[in-house]
């Protein structure tokens, strides 16, 4: 192999920075930081979503409460226009990534065949 695997990586890095998804993301991040009141209720959100994570993570049980606290904030996200937007982004960003992550571990699939 000609070029060395890293340098390939580094460079999709860079060309991902150039999507107009990671320049969307960038722009739209930046409005909602300079939003004091977006930016508290985007930390909120996040971070309700991290602590139901770690819990489902450990095995423990996510209380009615707790659903019900995530979704009010979810729904106050959603009202949001700034953060909105930005979540679409991010799942656009996403769902990018999530391609070129199917195109790299296709090797890897092609061998020990697709465990889905």
């Amino acid at each position: 192999m000609a070029e060395n695997i890293y340098d390939v990586a580094y460079d999709l890095e860079k060309l991902l920075r150039e999507a107009d998804e990671y320049k969307q993301l960038t722009a739209l991040y930046s409005e909602v930081n300079g939003d004091p009141q977006a930016k508290q209720l985007f930390d909120d959100f996040r971070i309700i979503q991290l602590e139901l994570q770690q819990k489902q993570m450990a095995g423990q049980e996510i209380t009615q409460e707790e659903v019900e606290k995530a979704q009010q904030k979810a729904q106050e996200v959603q009202q949001n226009e700034k953060i909105s937007q930005l979540m679409e982004v991010e799942q656009r960003m996403s769902v990018l990534v999530n391609q070129l992550n199917k195109i790299i571990m296709k090797p890897l699939e092609d061998l020990y065949g697709n465990m889905q």
